[in-house]
């Protein structure tokens, strides 16, 4: 099974392209981040066309996380116990979403960005982190395979920013924010794509001061697996190509190839 991760950053300006990419990837399964769009207004028609079901949850022209799969989709789930709130007053968004396919329970999320190091939604992302700690520590005693898969908005290791000098006092790579994800990964998940890809490879560059053909990027879209689903992993892959040309998301497709249970 041929398993996926990719902010689109709007899948209404994006279609073509991800249409493209999985016929050409051949991928089961894909979870999407940044959908920007309601349910009435996600393409489920072209998704089905191509073989995939299709589980949504968009609320704006913000966020938005879905799941397509050809191998199944069941027991769909839009955003995971105790997810924090935003804003005053505090409502949900679109961020968290999950569904069991070919028995592999994969949850595709979008981790709010933080902002800047003061801003208050550098709080609420360090909240949600550790809600999702608490929540994949409950999944991870269960012994069954699954993944959290997405954009995380943090680099962890330094080898995951073009320049650290430039980021010393920006989002993303601060102590607390990296704290976080650590303490994600000891809650029983592994990141299972680094061991596959070089040093300094990235997922994301911004779309300003032409950081893709500079290679200033971020390495911030990660897969994080269950013991039971990681020892299953036979591959993986951050596809730099689909980065290029006219109309490309920001963000580049992380892929994981894993072997029948």
């Amino acid at each position: 099974m041929r398993i996926a991760t990719w902010n689109v950053n709007s899948i209404r300006s994006r279609m073509d392209r991800v249409e493209a990419w999985v016929q050409r990837s051949g991928v089961d399964v894909l979870a999407i981040q940044e959908t920007k769009c309601r349910e009435d207004q996600f393409p489920f028609d072209r998704f089905e066309a191509l073989g995939y079901e299709v589980a949504h949850h968009g609320l704006s022209q913000w966020n938005g996380v879905a799941i397509a799969s050809r191998v199944g989709l069941d027991d769909v789930s839009r955003g995971f116990p105790g997810m924090p709130h935003w804003g005053e007053p505090a409502a949900e968004e679109a961020r968290a979403i999950g569904a069991t396919c070919n028995g592999v329970r994969l949850w595709s999320l979008y981790v709010p960005n933080g902002r800047h190091l003061t801003d208050p939604h550098m709080q609420y992302k360090l909240a949600w982190l550790e809600q999702l700690r608490v929540q994949t520590s409950a999944w991870a005693a269960g012994g069954e395979p699954f993944a959290l898969m997405g954009d995380w908005n943090i680099a962890p290791h330094d080898e995951d920013v073009w320049s650290m000098e430039y980021y010393l006092d920006k989002s993303h790579v601060s102590p607390p924010e990296r704290a976080a994800f650590q303490g994600v990964l000891d809650a029983g998940v592994t990141d299972v794509v680094r061991p596959h890809t070089e040093p300094g490879t990235f997922t994301y560059w911004d779309y300003q001061r032409l950081a893709f053909q500079k290679r200033r990027g971020m390495r911030i879209d990660f897969i994080l697996a269950s013991q039971a689903l990681a020892d299953r992993v036979r591959g993986a892959a951050i596809d730099r190509e689909e980065r290029k040309g006219t109309g490309a998301s920001d963000h580049a497709p992380v892929v994981i190839e894993v072997a029948d249970a």
